[in-house]
């Protein structure tokens, strides 16, 4: 279940952690941690050749699928770590209704993981991926609030993916991968290292990460391809239900810079499969791609009737954002990203409220001896409002009830290492 508070059931209870406050402490161990990371090497680097859930940038089709056998293999590592300064100084140290980079005010090693790849083409059609992970990102990214784990999830979580995929000879090649692989939904990914932003947008942290299942993406010509998929579940660690899920993505490259993708989804979620307690739910992206600037737009709404309350009400969730992303000169860049998010019903965040947020970030990049390197400062605000809204302020309203305040500043230094094989 995600992080909560007593004052809202639904959410469960937070973890209270017992720490000295006030505004010179924590501005001192950010300073600190800016001390140590200034000498600490860190990397990202793309996954490239996935059909995933990563920056429209690094997605594939068949059509450009590697063609050497030679560089059919890839392995790599990562590690991602990061002191994110929160000025409401909560005692429980965490981000309330999110599950990526939500520990704070301490120095957080959010993820780690190392995997191996092996690419399907033209020349050598099976392809596989295997990797593992782990840290604070690792914890809760696979479950909305409430819903029912698969057994042995707190195992299952360790694992990056883990696919098999094939190129069949047909027409101009399907690519079908089944098993554990990135989601075909959202433009962020889980790591860090793949995104413009550090910290993730409200609602990629509210759809999934990964798929279990299978999927077969198809370029019907050399601008236009598309995918149909069936999987377990919205989140592939939940198990409301022993029935699959199914849906389906299209990708059009209307120019050259110009790229626009359409994800929908729907399957049953709950224990009732009935057809009118189905999920719905639509991705959409369009993003456009400069020699320096890069600019994307996302676009998600999501629907459920909830099972067992009186009348079955309908929830809704509804969210979007825009990044832009400007490489200044060598190793610099800057980004922003305005967003905003709502939960009617608190179905998917675990509390009916309003949010809207802006998120500043710096970043330099390097290589570093075996290594390509990558420091992110960033700012963000966010500010949520409703009748469940708030962020973790630091002192309790009663024992066990942490205070909620509708504003949250957060200053962070991000240190990315990769190690990532041609």
């Amino acid at each position: 279940m995600r992080q909560g508070d007593a004052a809202y059931p639904f959410m469960g209870n937070a973890k209270a952690v017992n720490h000295g406050r006030g505004w010179r402490k924590h501005i001192n161990r950010l300073l600190i941690a800016l001390g140590l990371f200034a000498t600490v090497p860190v990397c990202v680097a793309q996954e490239s050749n996935q059909v995933l859930k990563e920056p429209m940038t690094s997605m594939p089709d068949a059509n450009h699928l590697t063609e050497a056998a030679t560089t059919d293999w890839h392995y790599g590592a990562y590690v991602d770590v990061s002191y994110i300064g929160n000025f409401n100084f909560p005692d429980n140290h965490l981000w309330r209704s999110r599950t990526t980079a939500f520990h704070h005010n301490e120095l957080s090693p959010n993820m780690g993981l190392a995997y191996v790849r092996k690419d399907a083409s033209v020349s050598s059609r099976w392809g596989m991926e295997l990797g593992f992970q782990g840290g604070r990102d690792s914890e809760e990214f696979a479950f909305l609030v409430g819903e029912r784990r698969v057994d042995g999830a707190d195992v299952l979580r360790h694992v990056h993916r883990a696919n098999v995929s094939y190129l069949a000879p047909v027409g101009k090649g399907m690519l079908v991968t089944a098993g554990l692989f990135n989601s075909l939904m959202g433009y962020e990914s889980l790591y860090a290292k793949d995104n413009i932003n550090y910290t993730r947008s409200w609602i990629a942290d509210n759809t999934p990460y990964m798929m279990f299942g299978v999927n077969a993406q198809y370029p019907i010509n050399d601008d236009f391809t598309v995918t149909v998929f069936v999987v377990n579940g919205y989140y592939h660690l939940s198990r409301p239900n022993d029935l699959p899920s199914y849906g389906g993505r299209w990708a059009l490259k209307a120019t050259p810079r110009l790229t626009l993708t359409q994800t929908i989804y729907g399957g049953p979620d709950q224990t009732d499969t009935s057809l009118e307690f189905w999920r719905l739910y639509g991705n959409h992206i369009l993003e456009w791609k400069g020699d320096d600037v890069t600019v994307a737009a996302s676009f998600d709404i999501g629907t459920e009737s909830i099972v067992g309350q009186p009348g079955s009400p309908r929830t809704f969730a509804m969210g979007g954002n825009m990044v832009g992303r400007w490489h200044i000169t060598g190793p610099w860049s800057a980004a922003v990203r305005p967003e905003f998010y709502w939960d009617r019903n608190g179905r998917w965040t675990g509390a009916e409220q309003f949010v809207k947020a802006i998120t500043s970030t710096v970043e330099y990049k390097f290589p570093y001896k075996w290594t390509n390197t990558v420091v992110r400062v960033e700012h963000r605000y966010d500010d949520s409002t409703g009748v469940g809204g708030g962020f973790f302020k630091d002192g309790e309203i009663r024992p066990g009830v942490p205070r909620l305040t509708p504003g949250q500043h957060l200053l962070l230094l991000g240190v990315l290492l990769s190690f990532d094989s041609p």
